[in-house]
């Protein structure tokens, strides 16, 4: 039989997550909608057909984290976290709002780490349970632009493999799922004109839902989504000289579309 879930997803308002929520439903047995906004969460519960519970909050308050675990019990327990809630900003390092760094660190990686701590106990109580972090593949690849952003989510990666090898004698798995560009609000214009001069590919969301549901059934514990974009990481691992130099080619084009 099938796996049935019964989920927590974080930004589960739009793009990616709203892609995972949709494309988890038919699986899941309820679902846990986390976000700032009520009105987008309650129009996506509309459409899921499965029983859901919303948390509207700031993940960084003990009161928005407490309401999470309560609906997780509500719902009789959670097998499946997904920390998806994420903002960018890109921007040149030296000059970008410290307000902004500060927010892409609290929401991209201090919150994941938030919510899990919140919830283990609850995962802990499932046979076999996942907390599986949407990371992204600028934190494995440095890119400019996106310093902040990168380390943030590099961040995430280094917190999953330790997690995941701390509770790896529990029921507990800790996963890594890293997205390539993918076509959602958190993109500025300037992104997206960046990205047509550069020819990036892009994905839309409901292609990384999908990919993200087949990684979900399978058992490695990372996984890049994008060949080209794999490749890449590998070698910036194995002789990082390389992408420096790829990427200096492109430097021009990046800074004609950084924020002035």
């Amino acid at each position: 039989m099938a796996a049935r879930y019964r989920a927590v997803i974080t930004g589960a308002g739009g793009g990616i997550g709203a892609a995972i929520a949709r494309a988890l439903a038919p699986h899941a047995d309820a679902l846990v909608l986390v976000g700032r906004r009520r009105a987008p969460l309650d129009a996506l519960a509309a459409q899921l057909g499965t029983r859901v519970e919303i948390v509207c909050g700031d993940l960084l308050e003990d009161a928005t984290l407490a309401a999470v675990e309560a609906a997780g019990r509500a719902i009789g327990g959670v097998d499946l976290l997904v920390n998806n809630a994420g903002v960018s900003d890109f921007h040149a390092f030296d000059t970008q709002d410290p307000q902004r760094i500060r927010a892409m660190l609290d929401t991209n990686l201090l919150a994941p780490m938030l919510l899990s701590r919140r919830l283990i106990p609850l995962l802990k109580e499932s046979p076999a349970a996942q907390i599986v972090n949407i990371g992204s593949v600028f934190g494995m690849l440095g890119f400019p632009g996106f310093a902040a952003y990168g380390a943030s989510k590099a961040g995430l990666a280094g917190f999953s493999q330790a997690l995941r090898r701390e509770l790896s004698d529990s029921t507990v798995a800790v996963r890594h799922f890293a997205p390539r560009a993918t076509r959602t609000p958190i993109n500025s214009a300037a992104v997206d004109a960046m990205n047509r001069e550069l020819g990036t590919a892009e994905d839309a969301p409901e292609a990384v839902a999908a990919a993200f549901l087949a990684f979900l059934r399978g058992s490695a514990w990372q996984r890049t989504l994008g060949r080209q974009e794999s490749f890449f990481v590998l070698v910036n691992k194995l002789l990082p000289g390389l992408p420096d130099g790829a990427i200096r080619k492109q430097l021009a084009v990046i800074r004609k579309h950084l924020p002035r």
